[in-house]
């Protein structure tokens, strides 16, 4: 009976915990979209990762030729707590948000319709352990 009491309080603790992540990951993601301005609109995804020491996140996604987009990566509740990378499919890199001082985000323009992969990873100089937040947007015509 004891042991069951024990396990039933382990699987509590962490149900409670994993709520508790969930929320903070939540709260980045509504401070990550204080950087879409009227003029973009977001395409309704919230690419989310936690991350501990030097893990990384990869996202996949599509980029549609014509179209202005901007990527938002958060990570706690300061601008550079987020590396991101945008990558095509052959793994050539497009965009190092460390290359430009961290930057929570990044406004491009595709000319033709291009899969791609975003990585991030914390900078470990703020932190070490946190929720990642990635949003994507368009820029409305």
């Amino acid at each position: 009976m004891k042991k069951l009491f024990i396990a039933a309080l382990i699987t509590g603790f962490s149900a409670i915990s994993f709520n508790a992540k969930a929320q903070m990951c939540d709260t980045i993601a509504d401070f990550c979209g204080k950087f879409f301005t009227s003029a973009y609109v977001s395409d309704g995804q919230s690419y989310r990762a936690l991350l501990a020491n030097e893990d990384i996140a990869s996202f996949e996604t599509t980029f549609y030729g014509g179209t202005q987009y901007r990527i938002s990566a958060c990570s706690g509740f300061g601008e550079g707590a987020l590396v991101f990378k945008l990558f095509d499919s052959e793994k050539n890199e497009i965009f190092n948000s460390a290359s430009h001082g961290n930057t929570p985000y990044w406004d491009f323009k595709v000319e033709s319709t291009i899969e791609c992969t975003i990585e991030a990873n914390l900078d470990q100089t703020y932190t070490k352990s946190g929720c990642a937040v990635v949003l994507i947007g368009f820029k409305q015509q």
